[in-house]
């Protein structure tokens, strides 16, 4: 106990910087955080979903062109 007590000053110097400088956060801030990621990535990337349903519609287009192509070449 008397270690802490020696201590005190530099312990407390050292809690208040951790404190003040944010280097812990607490359970809310890391969740607004992480909501605040989601939503940007949300904004500047496409769902897999989107992307799986971009891709079928290439390959019906790529389909229907390769049926032209085949009707114009027969004639």
């Amino acid at each position: 106990m008397e270690v802490f007590v020696n201590y005190a000053p530099i312990i407390v110097v050292v809690l208040m910087f951790i404190i003040h400088e944010r280097i812990v956060v607490t359970p809310e801030q890391l969740e607004k955080k992480h909501r605040e990621i989601l939503t940007e990535v949300e904004k500047r990337f496409a769902t897999i979903n989107s992307f799986e349903d971009l891709k079928s519609q290439f390959v019906e287009m790529k389909d229907k062109i390769d049926k032209i192509y085949d009707c114009l070449i027969l004639q």
